[in-house]
């Protein structure tokens, strides 16, 4: 009788076990999965900025705080950022009263989207085919956001007049290197 319980209970513990380990490997699973891909050009949207990608109570997964990326979106929050892989570095987004624009570290302020994501042939967007790894590409550097993001806002705030705006935003209204990684 004593056998019994035993087994009963080393399979109960077996099972609880391996369930939480099950657990573990999901969570694991979900934590690596730094990107989301925005359409209609498929750049990548960090799920590991809490300001961009609040977790959804619904589903206690981070969720992108916009769900396309077009001339006309409007950011909830500036600056965004997203990602084009074959680049190594993201953009930086920002709304204008034109549209929405980006920055690029060697290029400056411009009208979203990027002459990369359209065809020079048909002048149509291109969707970006992306690696099936996409999703677990590593997140943008810190040291990359400290060094880029104080540079794009000011540049931001310096552009803005001339891209159809008054005055501009306040500097305090924008994300800052810390405010985009906690």
């Amino acid at each position: 009788m004593s056998t019994r319980k035993n087994l009963k209970k080393s399979v109960l513990l077996l099972t609880v076990v391996i369930f939480a380990g099950l657990l573990f490997c999901s969570e694991i699973r979900v934590q690596a999965q730094n990107w989301a891909a925005l359409p209609p050009y498929n750049t990548l949207w960090p799920l590991w900025s809490p300001a961009l990608s609040p977790v959804n109570p619904s589903t206690g997964l981070p969720t992108p705080l916009v769900s396309s990326l077009t001339p006309t979106t409007v950011l909830p929050v500036q600056p965004g950022l997203t990602w084009h892989p074959s680049l190594g570095y993201p953009w930086l987004l920002y709304n204008t009263t034109l549209g929405m624009a980006y920055y690029d570290p060697y290029s400056g302020i411009d009208l979203w989207p990027p002459d990369i994501l359209f065809s020079t042939i048909t002048h149509l967007p291109i969707t970006i085919t992306l690696p099936s790894t996409y999703s677990s590409l590593p997140a943008t550097p810190a040291w990359w956001l400290v060094q880029q993001v104080p540079a794009a806002n000011w540049e931001y705030l310096t552009v803005y007049p001339s891209l159809g705006g008054g005055i501009p935003p306040a500097l305090y209204s924008l994300l800052t290197p810390t405010g985009l990684l906690l």
